[in-house]
């Protein structure tokens, strides 16, 4: 069973920068990606970023290319996500997600190809 935790949420004004980490527990980085999805109120989880653990190839949402960028720590099993330039639609919960299937480029997008889960941090952008 891999754990998941997520840190570094908070409120920031539009502009800021904000990186958030997701810590697993042993065995997280013999997954195959994490993830990162995020959820506004009243709007369905979407996926943000991922990065696979062997290799570091990453797969950037199109909303998110220049702004945001994923990055990893094998030895601390943690997953970074950087988010620079953030805009107040950028305000959500950031969940991280791993991922132990080996996944074509299309499935990273999918909530329903991760089967472990942090809680959740939440990230505020006031304009």
């Amino acid at each position: 069973q891999v754990q998941l935790v997520e840190s570094g949420g908070g409120l920031v004004q539009a502009g800021d920068s904000l990186r958030l980490s997701c810590t697993g527990s042993r065995g997280a980085s013999s997954t195959y990606a994490t993830a990162w999805f995020r959820q506004a109120l009243g709007r369905e989880r979407e996926f943000v970023t991922a990065i696979t653990w062997r290799g570091g190839s990453t797969y950037p949402a199109d909303f998110v290319k220049g702004r945001f960028t994923i990055s990893k720590d094998n030895a601390k099993n943690t997953v970074y996500l950087q988010m620079n330039s953030l805009k107040p639609e950028d305000t959500a919960v950031y969940y991280c997600a791993a991922s132990s299937i080996i996944m074509a480029n299309i499935e990273f997008v999918s909530s329903a190809n991760y089967a472990y889960w942090g809680q959740g941090t939440q990230v505020t952008v006031s304009s």
